[in-house]
C-alpha cells in the first residue's frame, strides 16, 4: 500500500429532518437494513441508527440521527443537531394536499442551518410509490433546491426502495469528498 492508499476512517452524522408522518424513519432503515415496515411509529425526540460502509480504501461510519418531526419535540431539536456534518430534509409527496410538509422546507432549513451553519443538505421528496410520476410537477421543488443551494432532490419510496440508495450516496459521497483530504 502506499501512501496515498492508506486507509482513513470517517464519522460523519446525518440528522434527518422533515414534518412527521412523511418517512424519515422507513427511508433510514430502509437503507441500513433493507426493510420496510408499513405501520406508522412516530419516533418520539430522536433516534439513531449506525452504518459502516466502504468508499474507496476508507471504513465510514455513518450516524444518521432521525429526528421527530412534530412540533411538541421542537425545544430537543438544537441538542440533536449538533455535530451534524450535512443533513437531509424529507417531505412527502403523497401529503401535499393534506399538510403540504413541502411548504414547511425552508422551515427545517433555516432550523438547522442556525444550529449547523451551512453544512451540505439533500431533500428528499418521498413516498414516490404514492403518486403518479408523469403527472407530478416537482418545478417548485427544483427552484426552492436551487434558491437553497441544496446538493440536490432525490425522489424516493422507502417502501419500493426506488431512489433511496441513490439518494443516501449523494450525501455520503459528497461528505467523503469534502473531507478525505484533510
Amino acid at each position: 500500500m502506499s501512501e496515498n492508499d492508506e486507509r482513513k476512517d470517517f464519522v460523519f452524522k446525518i440528522t434527518v429532518i422533515g414534518d412527521g408522518g412523511v418517512g424519515k424513519t422507513s427511508l433510514i432503515k430502509k437503507y441500513t437494513k433493507g426493510s420496510f415496515k408499513k405501520e406508522y411509529i412516530k419516533t418520539l425526540g430522536a433516534q439513531f441508527s449506525k452504518y459502516d460502509e466502504k468508499i474507496e480504501h476508507s471504513g465510514v461510519k455513518l450516524f444518521f440521527w432521525d429526528i421527530a418531526g412534530q412540533a411538541e419535540f421542537s425545544f430537543m431539536r438544537p441538542t440533536f443537531y449538533k455535530g451534524s456534518k450535512a443533513a437531509i430534509i424529507v417531505f412527502s409527496h403523497a401529503q401535499q394536499e393534506i399538510d403540504d410538509s413541502f411548504k414547511h422546507i425552508s422551515e427545517w432549513h433555516e432550523d438547522i442551518k442556525k444550529y449547523c451553519g451551512n453544512i451540505p443538505i439533500v431533500l428528499f421528496g418521498n413516498k414516490i410509490d404514492l403518486v403518479n410520476d408523469e403527472e407530478l410537477d416537482d418545478s417548485n421543488v427544483k427552484e426552492i433546491v436551487e434558491k437553497r443551494d441544496f446538493l440536490g432532490y432525490y425522489k424516493t419510496s422507502a417502501k419500493t426502495g426506488n431512489g433511496v440508495y441513490k439518494a443516501f450516496q449523494a450525501i455520503i459521497k459528497n461528505l467523503y469528498e469534502r473531507y478525505k483530504d484533510q
